[in-house]
Formats: structure tokens, C-alpha cells, sequence
């Protein structure tokens, strides 16, 4: 997978900010159907700039995580996939706890569109950055 002009940590890096616009476009179809859907009225704290921006750098956060621990590790996969696994069930029951409102079912409403986003976001970071990173035909055509 190495190039003579590409390095580990930018082959990394650049894909995960490729899953990251995957992840956001994911989202956002998620997150606008959702919306239509329920009629969810809360947009201050989720909303299009918000997923847009955040999820972004998350990504590139979360790739040079992954690089440190292709670095680091000699069952680097193994040992990233369990420790985002583990930070996605973790953030799935911390948001499921969270109190947005006083009315249940916005709350409860608001548990639904975070959980779902969060679930979208774990898997993209859990399993489809490692899957493309080590995607020999995604390396070549896009990267």
C-alpha cells in the first residue's frame, strides 16, 4: 500500500476523511428523515452544520487514531476495532441516558436521532475505515 508518494499516515488520514464524508452524507439522510418524519422540532443542539462540521473532524481525529494504533500495535486492527466497538456501546448508553426535555416523547425522540447517529458513526469508524484503508482497489482509485 505504500507509494513512493504517499506515506502510512497520509493513506490513513485521507480515508478517513473519505468515510467521514460517507459517514456525514449518511447522517444527514438520517437525520432529515427523521426529522420529516417525526417532526422533531429540537435543532439546536443536532443539526445540519453541526453534523457537517463534527462529524468531519471527528473523522480525522478518529484517523489519526487508527494511525497510532497501526503504529503501535502489532494486531493493530483487532485491537482498534475492539476499542471503537467498546467507545460506540459506551456513547450508544451515555445517550441513551441524556435529559433533553421536560415532554417525554421529545426526549424520547431525541434519545432515537442521537442513538441512530451515533450508531451510524460507530460503524463507519468501527469497521468501514479499517475495510477501506486496507481496500486495495479504494487505495488505488482514490487515493
Amino acid at each position: 500500500m505504500d507509494s513512493p508518494y504517499n506515506s502510512r499516515l497520509s493513506d490513513v488520514v485521507l480515508t478517513s476523511v473519505f468515510a467521514g464524508f460517507a459517514t456525514t452524507l449518511l447522517c444527514m439522510v438520517y437525520y432529515l428523515l427523521y426529522k420529516e418524519v417525526t417532526g422533531y422540532p429540537f435543532s439546536s443542539l443536532l443539526n445540519v452544520s453541526s453534523l457537517i462540521f463534527g462529524i468531519n473532524t471527528l473523522f480525522v481525529t478518529i484517523g489519526c487514531i487508527y494511525y497510532l494504533f497501526i503504529y503501535y500495535f502489532k494486531r493493530a486492527d483487532l485491537v482498534y476495532i475492539l476499542v471503537s466497538a467498546v467507545f460506540t456501546v459506551l456513547a450508544v448508553w451515555y445517550a441513551s441516558t441524556t435529559h433533553r426535555s421536560e415532554i417525554g416523547i421529545l426526549n424520547s425522540e431525541f434519545h432515537q436521532l442521537l442513538i441512530g447517529l451515533l450508531i451510524i458513526i460507530g460503524a463507519a469508524a468501527t469497521i468501514g475505515l479499517p475495510v477501506l484503508y486496507h481496500n486495495k482497489k479504494f487505495h488505488d482509485s482514490v487515493l
